[in-house]
C-alpha cells in the first residue's frame, strides 16, 4: 500500500527521473538511506517499471508519427502478430483494442515513403486482413506520466 511519501517520490520521479536521492530526502523529510530503501521497495513491488531517457524523435529524423489500426483474421494469429511487432523498432507501442480493428500501433518513421514501406510489411504479416492509418499532424501533449491519487 502506498503512503503519501511514496506518492511524493513517484510524482517527482515521473517529472524528473534523474532527481537525486538527497533531494528526495529533503522533500520528504526522510534520511538518504530511508529514501533508498523506499525506492528499492517501490521497484521490487513493480510500481517503478524502468528508468528511461526520452529522446526527441525529430532530432533523429523521425518526422512522421502515425497510429495504425490493424485487423487480424482470428486469434490464432495473435501471438505471431505480437512477436513481429516486438521486433520492429519503428513500432513504439502495440495495444490490443476493442472496436474497429484488433490492435493499434504507434509508429515513428523518417518520412511517408518509409511509413508506406512499414505498412506494406505489416499488411503482409500472416492473418492481417486490413489496416487504417492516421498520421499525426502535431502533438500538443504526449506523456508517459500517470496520475497518482492520494487517499484524501
Amino acid at each position: 500500500m502506498l503512503d503519501d511519501i511514496d506518492r511524493i517520490i513517484l510524482e517527482e520521479l515521473q517529472t524528473n527521473g534523474r532527481i537525486k536521492r538527497n533531494v528526495l530526502a529533503e522533500m520528504t523529510g526522510l534520511s538518504l538511506p530511508s529514501v533508498s530503501d523506499r525506492l528499492r521497495k517501490l521497484e521490487t513491488a513493480g510500481y517503478i517499471k524502468a528508468y528511461q531517457t526520452i529522446l526527441e524523435p525529430k532530432l533523429f529524423d523521425l518526422d512522421i508519427t502515425a497510429f495504425i489500426t490493424v485487423s487480424i483474421e482470428s486469434s490464432k494469429y495473435y501471438r505471431g502478430f505480437i512477436e513481429k511487432s516486438l521486433k520492429i523498432p519503428e513500432i513504439q507501442e502495440c495495444h490490443s483494442i476493442t472496436g474497429q480493428g484488433t490492435h493499434i500501433l504507434k509508429v515513428r518513421t523518417k518520412d511517408t515513403p518509409t511509413l508506406e514501406k512499414l505498412l506494406s510489411k505489416i499488411q503482409a504479416w500472416p492473418g492481417v486482413s486490413g489496416t487504417m492509418t492516421n498520421i499525426v499532424l502535431s502533438s500538443p501533449k504526449e506523456t508517459t506520466n500517470i496520475p497518482i491519487h492520494t487517499n484524501k
